[in-house]
């Protein structure tokens, strides 16, 4: 995700990243130039269509149909947007319960108690890190310390990382309560972090697994694709040449709302826009280390 001032303008307005809109549509944009300059010299110095009083009404369908499609593209970024900060708040609630978990296993369990403080200490943040990687790639990996907790080695890589880890938290807090290291009442506080941590899974699943749907989609990107192409055909006979500039503008701006849902609505990926979740594991881990030594 990139960093960046937001009271900054010239910077904002001035530079080009590899996220920007600008640089993506560039080809298309000097193509619908060149189109609407052929149409508009086609019209003009052949049909001498600007001489004909009702080629001008046309302009009226665009008006009606740019309010339609203003409408569609204002849903569209919306939704889009309320994925990626639905993902911000589920990471953000990840972070919280890791180390409200953390807090409470440093003060339930003894000073003594080094295997239990050593297990909590990497499998609470394993879970984010396992998390972050099933969401990137469906794949579980782990780089652990396996000479304390030989349990680790028993993490299957094919199967579901954060069930596992969640899995593993649970079964060592139940030990631990048999073994009368802790309370029952400790326990039940205790499960309500592990209990949280499969929720924000499930709900970063949901996000993951239920991209927007592909008719609508694919209904907005024909929108603009006929409503652009159309375009220099009516606004020649009230704007001339000037076509050649109006109609890659507006191109530029209805493709660009369009890019920006599609690079923000999977928020897990590797657009410079989406969540930097290794970062946020990163500080998972170290908040963690230092709140049980």
């Amino acid at each position: 995700m990139i960093v960046y001032n937001p009271k900054d303008w010239f910077h904002s307005t001035f530079s080009l990243h590899s996220s920007d809109t600008a640089r993506k549509l560039f080809p298309l944009i000097m193509a619908l130039a060149a189109y609407s300059g052929a149409i508009a010299y086609w019209e003009l110095e052949y049909l001498k269509l600007s001489e004909i009083s009702w080629i001008k009404n046309v302009t009226l369908v665009h008006n009606l149909l740019g309010f339609v499609m203003s409408i569609l593209l204002v849903f569209r970024t919306n939704t889009a947007y309320d994925r990626w900060w639905e993902a911000r708040k589920q990471w953000g609630t990840l972070t919280n319960v890791s180390r409200t978990l953390a807090i409470k296993m440093n003060a339930f369990l003894p000073e003594e108690d080094k295997v239990n403080r050593s297990f909590f200490k990497k499998a609470i943040p394993l879970f984010a890190d396992t998390l972050f990687t099933h969401l990137r790639s469906n794949k579980t990996r782990f780089m652990l310390d396996e000479v304390e907790h030989p349990e680790f080695n028993h993490l299957d890589e094919e199967k579901h990382g954060p069930n596992q880890v969640a899995s593993m938290i649970a079964v060592r807090v139940n030990a631990m309560y048999k073994e009368q290291v802790i309370s029952g009442d400790q326990l039940i506080v205790i499960n309500n972090e592990v209990q949280s941590f499969t929720d924000v899974c499930g709900a970063c699943e949901r996000i993951k697994n239920t991209p927007i749907p592909m008719s609508y989609s694919s209904f907005i990107k024909k929108f603009i694709f006929i409503y652009v192409l159309t375009l220099p055909i009516g606004y020649v006979s009230s704007m001339g040449y000037f076509v050649i500039a109006a109609v890659p503008f507006i191109f530029y701006v209805m493709a660009s709302l369009e890019l920006i849902a599609e690079s923000i609505e999977d928020p897990f990926g590797l657009d410079p826009d989406d969540l930097p979740l290794e970062k946020m594991a990163a500080n998972t881990r170290t908040h963690v280390s230092e709140i049980i030594r």
